[in-house]
């Protein structure tokens, strides 16, 4: 099912499956959101829980035992529980059940929120751990944007620009998109910009730490689009690998992949969330319509 929320100036649209964003427009009616196309990539914006990216054989360990888990975790695949809907709000929520047990054996709630503020789409992650011990877990966003977004200009004619000079680190991937343990320093013009091109992505995504909390997607034209993410450790940018995929994800991450060869134990995985039994923990982040 698919909820819209509305104001002056935004048309959202989000699916209860997986609370997967499905549709951008502005009051011009432009589609700032992917639209899936599986020539390229047929998602839109989905949600990332309670893993992000792959298990080494799509497994892992915890407490002696071994669990299967596809890419990116179950939440995408999840239909949500509508909790309230708003002209401009809509709140969904995942509880855990003897179907996420099977794949992630915790008690959980999750609930997804999203908000309209102007030309702004706050988005709030909230994790509940209801069971009696310690919980391990990765969350973040997979929004794909419509690259070009005018007419008259092509994908080439765009760039990611960040707010703040930094010096950025790249995480390295295996052939196969696992963690490799090395980074590499990443270089960005004039220590902010780095200007769209197909072949950055030939060898997959490119995955950076260090950097500055908000990045925007922009050209010479009037319309882009911002993403602000405080709370998150790692910033994501991809479209399909080796083609000309006319669309640009920006993924915010809490967490890594799973190392190269490694079974991961998610009690002792680098970088994973943890949150002890009875508590909350919250995520903001936004998408901000420029135009």
């Amino acid at each position: 099912m698919l909820y819209e929320l509305k104001n002056e100036r935004l048309t959202v649209k989000v699916s209860d499956q997986g609370g997967t964003l499905w549709s951008i427009l502005d009051r011009e009616g432009t589609e700032y959101l992917w639209q899936g196309d599986p020539r390229y990539w047929e998602d839109r914006g989905p949600n990332l829980f309670p893993y992000i990216a792959r298990l080494t054989g799509r497994r892992y360990r915890l407490d002696g035992k071994t669990y299967e888990m596809d890419i990116h975790g179950f939440l995408k695949d999840s239909v949500m529980e509508m909790k309230r809907s708003e002209a401009d709000f809509l709140k969904l929520s995942l509880k855990s059940s003897e179907v996420t047990e099977q794949q992630y054996p915790f008690d959980f709630t999750l609930d997804i929120e999203y908000a309209l503020r102007g030309s702004e789409i706050e988005i709030t992650f909230r994790v509940h751990n209801q069971d009696r011990k310690k919980m391990y877990f990765g969350i973040g966003g997979h929004p794909g944007f419509q690259v070009p977004l005018e007419d008259g200009y092509s994908f080439e004619d765009y760039r990611l620009e960040f707010a703040e000079t930094a010096g950025p680190k790249r995480i390295e991937f295996s052939p196969d998109c696992f963690v490799t343990g090395r980074e590499t320093d990443f270089a960005l013009q004039d220590g902010r910009i780095l200007p769209l091109r197909h072949d950055l992505f030939d060898e997959d995504a490119i995955v950076l730490r260090d950097m500055a909390k908000t990045v925007s997607l922009v050209s010479a034209g009037k319309k882009g689009v911002r993403v602000s993410y405080p709370q998150m450790d790692y910033l994501g940018f991809w479209h399909m690998p080796k083609t000309d995929a006319p669309y640009v994800c920006i993924e915010p991450w809490s967490s890594l992949p799973s190392r190269k060869g490694i079974v991961e134990d998610l009690s002792t995985q680098p970088g994973l969330l943890s949150l002890e039994p009875g508590a909350v923990y919250e995520n903001r982040w936004s998408i901000e319509i420029l135009s």
